[in-house]
């Protein structure tokens, strides 16, 4: 019996309209994902938290991460830089200042 090796498996990655890449047809991002291999998340875990992925779907991810990781890591920085410029223009909108005694002030409100 001799084996059938057609292209690649291919890769279950989708790049939504706003230009992130979420994991299959889940609406986890390939940056919360690989966050979790990196931290020593084993494939059966990642399966065992997103039951709509399969075991085949996740290594095929992390297969796709190890051969092609200089892409995906400049990719992942620069969708940090995104979220550092977003994190500060909101800090500049709203005021951080006093929000844990505001909001604990709004929380015994809320209870007499």
């Amino acid at each position: 019996m001799s084996l059938v090796i057609a292209g690649s498996t291919p890769v279950p990655l989708k790049t939504d309209v706003d230009g992130v890449v979420r994991v299959g047809n889940i609406r986890v991002t390939l940056d919360t994902f690989i966050a979790a291999f990196k931290e020593g998340v084993i494939a059966e875990e990642i399966v065992s938290q997103y039951p709509t992925l399969n075991l085949v779907d996740v290594y095929a991810i992390i297969g796709y991460y190890l051969q092609h990781q200089s892409e995906v890591e400049a990719y992942l920085s620069q969708r940090r830089q995104i979220a550092n410029k977003v994190r500060k223009q909101n800090e500049m909108h709203f005021n951080q200042e006093g929000i844990r005694k505001r909001l604990l002030a709004r929380g015994c409100a809320l209870k007499l």
